[in-house]
């Protein structure tokens, strides 16, 4: 049914509930998963502070897909954990189009309360663009 999927996660307890429900998914029926983090640059920042944030975002990320990688038991499965940039909806968007994508899994808050609503917007914007279903885990 669903031959690849994709979760995206931002190190919220919600992301980690929609990793978890992605990697179950992913178990029952054979699938690829992917997951993947986005970093949203500062809109308004010099580029100095950018670049900082840019590396510090990344590098959090990175710890982040790590932990991911080393909890779960991922026997069997083909996973690819990547970190992009750019606007989180977008980013989605486009690895789901591009890695043809058969299911995008999300949370449903982010980190912060900034952050649950701008994940709340990321996650309708992806649900209304994505040309797959989109699950989103409360």
């Amino acid at each position: 049914m669903f031959q690849r999927i994709l979760v995206a996660v931002d190190g919220s307890d919600s992301a980690r509930k929609a990793y978890d429900v992605a990697l179950d998914l992913a178990r029952k029926y054979s699938s690829t998963l992917a997951v993947l983090a986005v970093v949203w640059p500062p809109e308004f920042a010099e580029d100095v502070e950018t670049e900082a944030i840019l590396e510090h975002s990344q590098g959090y990320y990175e710890g982040v897909l790590d932990r991911m990688r080393a909890e779960s038991d991922t026997a069997g499965l083909v996973i690819r954990y990547e970190v992009a940039i750019g606007h989180p909806a977008e980013k989605i968007l486009a690895c789901a189009e591009k890695d043809r994508i058969d299911l995008v899994v999300m949370g449903h808050r982010g980190k912060s309360l900034l952050q649950r609503w701008l994940v709340g917007s990321v996650t309708k914007h992806v649900i209304n663009h994505a040309h797959c279903a989109v699950l989103m885990v409360r």
